[in-house]
């Protein structure tokens, strides 16, 4: 296997699998103050989204679905994650961020990964 990682097993392997994917990708993709990184990290019940900028190492904006704005909006994980896309959209306008660099961090762009770049990109972030 690549990147050195071990044969594992269950959920495990299947992180591991994430990982390898988002290395893959950072391979290409990087951030910069014209077109920072907008980074979807996503857990079993959480979803995380930041604007980073990557040769200054700094977060520009971020939003997650443990903000107060969003943590007690009904709806499934979908319908979170569109508030979450929307309110990092938002914040992002705000630092003045017109562009960004989509990194969906390993995970496949469906279901809440989608709703979550449809919804920045109905708030007005270009990708």
């Amino acid at each position: 296997m690549a990147y050195g990682q071990k044969i594992l097993k269950g959920d495990a392997y299947k992180r591991a699998a994430i990982k390898r994917r988002h290395i893959r990708i950072r391979k290409r993709i990087a951030g910069t103050a014209e077109r920072p990184r907008l980074v979807v990290t996503r857990s079993n019940r959480h979803i995380v989204a930041q604007v980073i900028d990557d040769l200054k190492g700094h977060t520009l904006a971020s939003a997650s679905t443990l903000d107060v704005s969003v943590r007690g909006g009904e709806g499934d994980k979908s319908a979170q994650a569109k508030q979450v896309g929307a309110l990092v959209a938002e914040r992002a306008k705000a630092a003045g961020v017109e562009a960004v660099v989509f990194d969906r961090g390993g995970n496949q762009y469906a279901g809440r990964i989608a709703a979550l770049a449809d919804a920045a990109r109905e708030a007005g972030l270009k990708f």
